[in-house]
Protein backbone atom coordinates (compact mmCIF):
# COMPACT_ATOMS: atom_id res chain seq x y z
CA UNK A 1 0.00 0.00 0.00
CA UNK A 2 1.27 3.42 -0.89
CA UNK A 3 2.49 5.58 1.91
CA UNK A 4 0.77 9.08 1.28
CA UNK A 5 2.86 12.29 2.11
CA UNK A 6 1.15 15.03 3.84
CA UNK A 7 2.91 19.07 3.09
CA UNK A 8 2.00 21.40 6.08
CA UNK A 9 2.77 24.93 5.27
CA UNK A 10 3.54 27.67 8.09
CA UNK A 11 1.63 30.52 7.29
CA UNK A 12 1.80 34.51 8.97
CA UNK A 13 -0.90 36.63 7.87
CA UNK A 14 -1.57 40.49 8.42
CA UNK A 15 -4.18 40.49 10.83
CA UNK A 16 -6.78 43.22 12.09
CA UNK A 17 -5.50 46.87 12.70
CA UNK A 18 -1.97 45.48 11.00
CA UNK A 19 -0.26 44.70 14.39
CA UNK A 20 -0.49 41.37 15.48
CA UNK A 21 -0.66 38.75 12.82
CA UNK A 22 -2.58 35.72 12.07
CA UNK A 23 -0.55 32.94 12.47
CA UNK A 24 -1.66 29.53 10.33
CA UNK A 25 -0.76 26.30 8.88
CA UNK A 26 -1.99 24.52 5.82
CA UNK A 27 -2.40 20.49 5.69
CA UNK A 28 -2.59 19.16 2.39
CA UNK A 29 -1.76 15.69 0.08
CA UNK A 30 0.31 17.42 -2.67
CA UNK A 31 -0.62 15.13 -5.23
CA UNK A 32 -1.82 17.88 -7.76
CA UNK A 33 -5.14 17.02 -7.31
CA UNK A 34 -7.56 20.43 -6.19
CA UNK A 35 -9.31 19.98 -2.80
CA UNK A 36 -11.56 21.06 -0.92
CA UNK A 37 -10.43 23.97 2.27
CA UNK A 38 -11.53 23.59 5.15
CA UNK A 39 -11.23 26.58 7.93
CA UNK A 40 -10.93 26.16 11.30
CA UNK A 41 -11.94 28.65 13.57
CA UNK A 42 -10.95 27.90 17.49
CA UNK A 43 -13.00 29.19 20.54
CA UNK A 44 -12.66 31.47 23.63
CA UNK A 45 -9.36 30.72 24.94
CA UNK A 46 -8.29 28.42 22.38
CA UNK A 47 -5.49 27.86 19.71
CA UNK A 48 -4.53 26.54 16.75
CA UNK A 49 -2.68 24.29 18.27
CA UNK A 50 -4.43 23.30 21.21
CA UNK A 51 -4.68 19.66 21.57
CA UNK A 52 -5.33 17.27 18.90
CA UNK A 53 -5.91 20.06 16.45
CA UNK A 54 -2.94 19.51 14.46
CA UNK A 55 -3.95 15.82 14.32
CA UNK A 56 -7.36 16.62 13.24
CA UNK A 57 -6.12 18.51 10.45
CA UNK A 58 -3.84 15.75 9.52
CA UNK A 59 -6.77 13.32 9.44
CA UNK A 60 -8.88 15.72 7.69
CA UNK A 61 -5.73 16.25 4.38
CA UNK A 62 -5.55 12.24 4.14
CA UNK A 63 -9.35 12.09 3.36
CA UNK A 64 -8.50 14.66 0.89
CA UNK A 65 -9.39 18.35 2.35
CA UNK A 66 -6.44 21.48 2.62
CA UNK A 67 -6.96 22.07 6.32
CA UNK A 68 -6.15 25.50 7.19
CA UNK A 69 -6.31 25.97 11.24
CA UNK A 70 -5.33 29.50 12.49
CA UNK A 71 -5.11 31.55 15.47
CA UNK A 72 -7.09 35.02 15.88
CA UNK A 73 -4.53 37.38 15.80
CA UNK A 74 -5.86 38.64 18.74
CA UNK A 75 -6.10 35.24 20.74
CA UNK A 76 -2.80 36.15 22.61
CA UNK A 77 -0.63 33.22 20.70
CA UNK A 78 2.41 34.87 19.29
CA UNK A 79 4.81 33.44 16.65
CA UNK A 80 6.91 33.16 18.68
CA UNK A 81 4.89 30.27 21.31
CA UNK A 82 2.22 28.37 19.62
CA UNK A 83 1.57 26.36 22.04
CA UNK A 84 0.11 28.74 24.83
CA UNK A 85 -1.23 32.06 25.41
CA UNK A 86 1.18 34.43 26.29
CA UNK A 87 0.49 37.99 25.26
CA UNK A 88 -1.98 38.72 27.62
CA UNK A 89 -2.84 42.04 26.38
CA UNK A 90 -3.32 41.32 23.05
CA UNK A 91 -5.55 38.36 24.75
CA UNK A 92 -7.44 41.87 26.66
CA UNK A 93 -7.90 43.98 23.43
CA UNK A 94 -9.70 41.05 21.24
CA UNK A 95 -13.21 41.28 19.79
CA UNK A 96 -15.79 40.17 17.35
CA UNK A 97 -14.93 42.56 15.09
CA UNK A 98 -11.34 41.67 15.06
CA UNK A 99 -12.35 37.82 14.81
CA UNK A 100 -14.51 38.38 11.57
CA UNK A 101 -11.65 40.68 10.05
CA UNK A 102 -9.80 37.95 10.56
CA UNK A 103 -11.42 35.30 8.43
CA UNK A 104 -12.07 37.71 5.81
CA UNK A 105 -8.15 38.49 5.95
CA UNK A 106 -7.49 34.84 5.38
CA UNK A 107 -10.05 34.30 2.65
CA UNK A 108 -8.63 36.85 0.67
CA UNK A 109 -4.74 35.85 1.57
CA UNK A 110 -6.69 32.54 0.18
CA UNK A 111 -7.55 33.84 -3.15
CA UNK A 112 -4.82 36.29 -3.97
CA UNK A 113 -1.70 34.50 -2.39
CA UNK A 114 -2.09 31.05 -1.63
CA UNK A 115 -3.75 29.88 -4.49
CA UNK A 116 -0.68 31.15 -6.78
CA UNK A 117 1.82 29.09 -4.10
CA UNK A 118 -0.33 25.84 -3.69
CA UNK A 119 -1.93 24.47 -7.01
CA UNK A 120 -4.41 22.11 -4.62
CA UNK A 121 -6.58 24.63 -3.57
CA UNK A 122 -10.19 25.17 -5.14
CA UNK A 123 -11.61 28.15 -4.34
CA UNK A 124 -15.24 27.21 -5.23
CA UNK A 125 -15.21 24.62 -2.50
CA UNK A 126 -14.03 26.87 0.83
CA UNK A 127 -15.70 25.39 3.69
CA UNK A 128 -16.01 26.71 7.45
CA UNK A 129 -15.73 24.93 11.08
CA UNK A 130 -16.30 26.79 14.27
CA UNK A 131 -15.66 25.55 17.44
CA UNK A 132 -17.66 27.35 20.62
CA UNK A 133 -17.05 31.05 20.16
CA UNK A 134 -15.82 30.29 17.18
CA UNK A 135 -19.32 28.83 15.73
CA UNK A 136 -20.97 31.90 16.74
CA UNK A 137 -18.32 34.28 14.53
CA UNK A 138 -18.38 31.56 11.66
CA UNK A 139 -22.15 31.84 11.52
CA UNK A 140 -22.00 35.96 11.09
CA UNK A 141 -18.91 35.24 8.52
CA UNK A 142 -20.78 32.64 6.62
CA UNK A 143 -23.95 34.97 6.73
CA UNK A 144 -22.02 37.77 5.31
CA UNK A 145 -19.47 35.99 2.97
CA UNK A 146 -20.16 34.23 -0.42
CA UNK A 147 -16.98 32.53 -0.65
CA UNK A 148 -18.04 29.91 2.42
CA UNK A 149 -19.99 27.92 0.50
CA UNK A 150 -20.90 24.71 3.80
CA UNK A 151 -20.10 25.72 7.41
CA UNK A 152 -20.16 23.71 10.32
CA UNK A 153 -20.41 24.26 14.22
CA UNK A 154 -19.11 22.19 16.96
CA UNK A 155 -20.56 23.03 20.48
CA UNK A 156 -21.36 26.73 19.15
CA UNK A 157 -22.75 29.32 21.05
CA UNK A 158 -26.27 30.65 19.81
CA UNK A 159 -26.49 33.96 21.56
CA UNK A 160 -23.34 36.12 23.00
CA UNK A 161 -25.53 38.82 24.51
CA UNK A 162 -26.39 36.28 26.97
CA UNK A 163 -23.23 35.59 28.23
CA UNK A 164 -23.06 38.35 30.18
CA UNK A 165 -25.46 40.06 32.79
CA UNK A 166 -26.36 43.72 33.37
CA UNK A 167 -24.52 43.59 36.65
CA UNK A 168 -21.36 41.96 34.70
CA UNK A 169 -21.98 44.51 32.55
CA UNK A 170 -22.22 47.35 34.99
CA UNK A 171 -18.96 46.02 37.15
CA UNK A 172 -16.88 45.85 33.59
CA UNK A 173 -17.48 49.20 32.94
CA UNK A 174 -16.75 51.05 35.99
CA UNK A 175 -13.46 48.79 36.46
CA UNK A 176 -12.45 49.02 32.60
CA UNK A 177 -11.49 45.50 32.91
CA UNK A 178 -12.67 41.92 33.94
CA UNK A 179 -10.55 38.68 34.38
CA UNK A 180 -11.49 35.25 32.93
CA UNK A 181 -9.37 32.05 34.62
CA UNK A 182 -7.93 29.59 32.47
CA UNK A 183 -8.71 26.43 34.80
CA UNK A 184 -5.59 24.55 33.34
CA UNK A 185 -3.21 26.86 33.85
CA UNK A 186 -4.38 29.12 36.85
CA UNK A 187 -3.98 32.30 34.90
CA UNK A 188 -6.22 34.97 34.64
CA UNK A 189 -6.17 36.47 31.30
CA UNK A 190 -7.45 40.42 31.32
CA UNK A 191 -10.76 41.63 28.80
CA UNK A 192 -10.98 45.08 28.32
CA UNK A 193 -14.28 46.95 28.09
CA UNK A 194 -13.38 47.48 24.77
CA UNK A 195 -15.07 44.37 23.95
CA UNK A 196 -18.34 45.33 25.63
CA UNK A 197 -18.17 48.55 23.39
CA UNK A 198 -17.08 46.91 20.36
CA UNK A 199 -20.36 44.68 21.44
CA UNK A 200 -22.69 47.52 21.64
CA UNK A 201 -21.32 49.17 18.36
CA UNK A 202 -22.04 46.28 16.19
CA UNK A 203 -25.44 45.31 17.94
CA UNK A 204 -27.59 43.53 15.08
CA UNK A 205 -24.24 42.62 13.57
CA UNK A 206 -23.67 40.44 16.02
CA UNK A 207 -27.35 38.54 16.77
CA UNK A 208 -26.50 35.13 15.59
CA UNK A 209 -30.39 34.83 15.25
CA UNK A 210 -30.21 37.36 13.08
CA UNK A 211 -27.32 35.97 11.09
CA UNK A 212 -29.06 32.81 10.62
CA UNK A 213 -31.71 34.50 8.94
CA UNK A 214 -29.59 35.22 6.01
CA UNK A 215 -26.65 31.88 6.00
CA UNK A 216 -27.93 30.33 2.76
CA UNK A 217 -25.01 27.88 3.01
CA UNK A 218 -25.83 24.29 4.22
CA UNK A 219 -24.57 23.62 7.26
CA UNK A 220 -24.39 21.40 9.73
CA UNK A 221 -24.97 21.66 13.87
CA UNK A 222 -22.95 18.93 16.22
CA UNK A 223 -23.20 19.10 20.01
CA UNK A 224 -22.52 17.13 22.67
CA UNK A 225 -24.87 16.06 25.40
CA UNK A 226 -22.59 16.43 28.37
CA UNK A 227 -21.16 19.90 27.08
CA UNK A 228 -20.40 21.74 30.09
CA UNK A 229 -19.39 24.95 28.72
CA UNK A 230 -22.43 25.31 26.31
CA UNK A 231 -25.74 23.73 26.72
CA UNK A 232 -27.30 21.36 24.13
CA UNK A 233 -30.21 23.91 24.08
CA UNK A 234 -28.04 25.93 21.74
CA UNK A 235 -27.99 24.00 19.08
CA UNK A 236 -31.67 22.73 19.21
CA UNK A 237 -32.12 26.73 19.04
CA UNK A 238 -29.72 26.82 15.74
CA UNK A 239 -31.19 24.34 14.42
CA UNK A 240 -34.85 25.67 15.18
CA UNK A 241 -33.68 28.96 13.45
CA UNK A 242 -32.41 26.78 10.31
CA UNK A 243 -34.79 23.60 9.97
CA UNK A 244 -32.78 22.57 6.72
CA UNK A 245 -29.78 22.73 8.46
CA UNK A 246 -28.53 19.01 9.86
CA UNK A 247 -28.20 18.12 13.57
CA UNK A 248 -25.77 15.76 14.92
CA UNK A 249 -26.23 14.99 18.73
CA UNK A 250 -23.13 13.43 20.54
CA UNK A 251 -24.20 11.33 23.64
CA UNK A 252 -22.06 11.85 26.20
CA UNK A 253 -19.81 14.04 24.78
CA UNK A 254 -18.63 17.27 26.53
CA UNK A 255 -17.55 20.37 24.93
CA UNK A 256 -14.24 19.47 23.21
CA UNK A 257 -15.05 16.33 22.30
CA UNK A 258 -13.00 14.42 24.77
CA UNK A 259 -9.77 16.74 23.58
CA UNK A 260 -6.98 18.26 26.34
CA UNK A 261 -4.04 20.43 26.14
CA UNK A 262 -1.44 18.85 25.94
CA UNK A 263 -2.63 15.94 23.64
CA UNK A 264 -0.29 13.01 23.81
CA UNK A 265 -1.81 10.60 22.17
CA UNK A 266 -1.82 9.08 18.89
CA UNK A 267 -4.98 8.64 17.93
CA UNK A 268 -8.33 11.28 18.26
CA UNK A 269 -10.78 10.68 20.92
CA UNK A 270 -13.56 8.86 20.21
CA UNK A 271 -16.07 11.92 19.95
CA UNK A 272 -13.92 13.98 18.09
CA UNK A 273 -13.23 11.56 15.52
CA UNK A 274 -16.98 10.89 15.15
CA UNK A 275 -17.68 14.58 15.14
CA UNK A 276 -15.02 15.01 12.28
CA UNK A 277 -16.02 11.75 10.14
CA UNK A 278 -19.99 13.49 10.33
CA UNK A 279 -18.26 17.10 9.26
CA UNK A 280 -15.85 15.32 6.45
CA UNK A 281 -19.05 13.92 4.93
CA UNK A 282 -20.97 16.54 5.16
CA UNK A 283 -18.48 18.80 3.26
CA UNK A 284 -18.05 16.22 0.42
CA UNK A 285 -21.48 14.96 -0.35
Amino acid sequence: MEVQELTKKELLIEGSLNQKPITADITYLNNGIAKPIILFAHGFKGFKDWGPWSLLSEKAALEGFCFLKFNFSYNGVTPENLNEITDKEAFGYNNFSREIEDIDRLLTYLELTLSKEIQNLDLNRIYLIGHSRGGGISIIKAAEDARIKKLATWASVHDFASRFTEAELTYWKTHGVVYVKNSRTGEDYPMYYQFAEDFSRNGDRFLIARAMEKVWQPMLIIHGTNDETVNINAAFQLHQWKPESKLFILNKANHTFGARHPHMDKSLPQDLELALEKTLTFFSD
